[in-house]
């Protein structure tokens, strides 16, 4: 059902090991927050700081405690209805959108639930048959800690005073020169095996493992940077609606879109509150709109996710720059790694695979369900936990939704 590496190094080597680093870092990620800012909601899209904390202990609780632990009691039975977020054969939930109206329980609170839910998961941890249950559990937090990095910086950037999530105001960074040349890597294309099928974890929708045939194509080498993305708008990208799908313009439009999310003048909004945009950085925060937009001025296109797969095989899926701990988060750049910084928009919409199944159970609902109305993203990015994705890790976003580490690596046919 469910695999991982074992040999990420942000998680220890052991089951048990992986399991413990990976709850305290994300009791550690939200560690400089206090109770008022893990509360706020900026957004539908968003959760507060103190949800994601509190819905992945109701993960293992339910899951793994309540199923495979006899004699388990629950910390707070009425906190399931808090706390489940989409599964609907676990029964009722809290309303999303109202998630910052949970003043109550407080942020101790659910600190203090979540050590006697690591406390009582010790016994668990060493038996064969719970090992791929809880390895989903393990890539479950994984996902949550990089939502709740973009959520709470999304909600700072709200506040007209800009706050900073974590006090590091210098991070270091990759200087590179004032011109960068596009380079492309050409594929020959031809019959490639596409999806998981080897040992290691892997979500439901990763397979089946199976073959797609790709006419030849070339992917660039970089990320497009701030400074491409600042001469897109000053030529008018978002100003012309040649460039534009026809939703895409009217999400333009609409919204009055002009710039990346967090841009403001030669300013971008980060953890560390409001700083100098880097021009040679990797641009993020861009949707699926701007991204094929982007593409179309640039000449160029979007890979599709089966391009984009075919051409890491055999890269580093820990490469570039991913999360290794607390602490603020950026794209740097500056490497030629396939992975790390941005996720990269694809142009392929996200759909199963053929002969895919969703597992069995209330689990079966983590991906299946949502295969509609979305685009798939393949790498990693700056808030993603390094040794969380790999080569056939398919993330997967609404085309107008930014507030995600999202940004591009063009292609285009040879």
């Amino acid at each position: 059902m469910t695999r991982i590496r074992a040999d990420a190094p942000t998680f220890g080597n052991t089951l048990a090991e992986r399991f413990r680093a990976t709850r305290a870092l994300s009791e550690a990620l939200a560690a400089p927050l206090s109770d008022a800012d893990a509360t706020i909601q900026s957004m539908d899209d968003a959760s507060p700081a103190k949800w994601h904390l509190a819905h992945t202990t109701w993960f293992w609780e339910t899951f793994l405690l309540r199923d495979h632990l006899p004699g388990h009691e629950r910390f707070d039975e009425r906190w399931a209805f808090l706390f489940n977020s989409y599964y609907e054969a676990e029964g009722p939930r809290h309303a999303r959108p109202a998630r910052g109206m949970l003043a109550r329980p407080s942020l101790d609170e659910i600190r203090g639930w979540r050590a006697k839910v690591d406390a009582a998961m010790t016994p668990l941890l060493e038996r064969d048959e719970l090992v791929p249950l809880i390895e989903l559990g393990i890539a479950h937090e994984q996902q949550h800690q990089e939502l709740l990095l973009t959520d709470i910086k999304h909600a700072f950037a709200q506040n007209p005073l800009g706050p900073a999530a974590f006090a590091n105001p210098n991070p270091a960074r990759v200087e590179l020169g004032e011109t960068r040349r596009v380079n492309w890597n050409e594929h020959h294309g031809g019959i490639v095996r596409i999806g998981q099928s080897g040992p290691g974890f892997a979500f439901d929708n990763e397979g089946p493992a199976h073959d797609v045939l790709l006419q030849p194509f070339a992917l660039a080498t970089t990320l497009v940077t701030n400074a491409e993305w600042a001469a897109f708008v000053a030529d008018g990208g978002y100003r012309s609606a040649a460039l534009w799908l026809s939703d895409g313009w009217a999400w333009v439009q609409a919204d009055g879109v002009s710039a990346p999310l967090y841009w403001r003048e030669d300013e971008a909004f980060s953890h560390t509150g409001w700083v100098p945009r880097d021009p040679h950085a990797p641009v993020t925060h861009i949707s699926y709109y701007e991204a094929d937009a982007f593409a179309q001025w640039a000449g160029a296109r979007l890979p599709t996710e089966f391009e984009w797969e075919a051409a890491a095989a055999g890269h580093d899926p820990a490469a570039g720059t991913q999360l290794d701990r607390a602490g603020p988060v950026a794209p740097r750049g500056g490497g030629d790694a396939l992975f790390g910084d941005c996720w990269q928009w694809t142009r392929s919409a996200y759909l199963p695979y053929p002969r895919f199944r969703p597992a069995a159970g209330a689990v079966g609902e983590y991906n299946g369900k949502f295969m509609s109305g979305q685009f798939v993203l393949r790498g990693a990015s700056c808030a993603t936990p390094r040794g969380h994705s790999r080569v056939s890790y398919r993330n997967f976003f609404h085309p107008h939704q930014r507030w995600q580490f999202t940004g591009v690596r063009l292609a285009k046919d040879t």
